[in-house]
């Protein structure tokens, strides 16, 4: 039997006005699009006024992955509201670092550190 590598999927979880986004291990041009439009589409429908970006399996993000979290930050600001980040392993801190990303985003507190 051949093993069959299944694609990981971005998930979205909402509460009240939290949109609780787990992104998937790689976030990069071939779905920060969709990210995009999912996450714009529950801040104009649902009325979201908190984006959670956790990163527990994310081991990979690139320059779009990094627009996109700009791109969504620059909207919640608009609104009064706020785009978090936790449960980034150091690798995406890294990127968050030298990205200035880190300037932009509250982190939460990772689950590890509970």
């Amino acid at each position: 039997m051949q093993n069959v590598k299944q694609k990981e999927e971005t998930t979205y979880f909402l509460e009240n006005d939290t949109l609780v986004v787990y992104l998937a291990r790689e976030l990069d041009h071939h779905n920060a699009e969709g990210i995009k439009e999912n996450v714009d589409l529950s801040v104009i429908s649902k009325g979201v006024k908190r984006v959670i970006f956790d990163f527990s399996k994310t081991v990979f993000m690139d320059s779009s992955g990094i627009g996109m979290i700009m791109g969504r930050q620059k909207i919640m600001e608009s609104i009064d509201g706020k785009v978090f980040v936790r449960n980034m392993g150091k690798e995406i801190q890294r990127i968050f670092l030298i990205s200035g990303l880190h300037k932009l985003v509250v982190k939460e507190q990772n689950l590890d550190e509970k």
